[in-house]
């Protein structure tokens, strides 16, 4: 038996982080003041597309990027950089910037409804994308 759903792992990772709406994301990348990592597959990039300027950087691959001492670590990953993740819906990415918290960056937020809320509110769309 579960002693907790997925749901209630996201829910407490939410407390736990910064949750950003569409417009604070749009406002922080119009600034270039932010990372912006995609988490979702690549099947998911291709069927409906990526946020422009996004860096790929599937969710189980994470913790290895992040890692400075690993032999994965992408530059993408800066503890001192602002980092804003998003997946589909908003779940992986909460759980993912939970954990990077957990690991110790401090300026880590994601994006509350994920690509969904993105697309949702009009915001431009990469049909095309091909990984980052």
């Amino acid at each position: 038996m579960l002693t907790k759903t997925a749901t209630q792992l996201i829910q407490e990772a939410k407390s736990r982080i910064e949750n950003l709406s569409v417009d604070q994301v749009a406002s922080e990348l119009e600034r270039g003041d932010a990372v912006l990592i995609d988490l979702r597959e690549p099947g998911e990039q291709a069927q409906t597309g990526t946020i422009p300027g996004a860096v790929t950087a599937p969710r189980g691959m994470l913790e290895f990027y992040a890692d400075p001492s690993s032999p994965y670590h992408r530059s993408e990953f800066d503890p001192d950089r602002r980092i804003i993740l998003h997946c589909a819906a908003g779940g992986r990415s909460a759980l993912a910037a939970d954990t990077l918290r957990q690991m110790g960056y401090t300026k880590v937020a994601h994006l509350d409804g994920g690509m969904k809320a993105w697309t949702e509110a009009g915001r431009p769309v990469v049909k095309d994308h091909t990984g980052g």
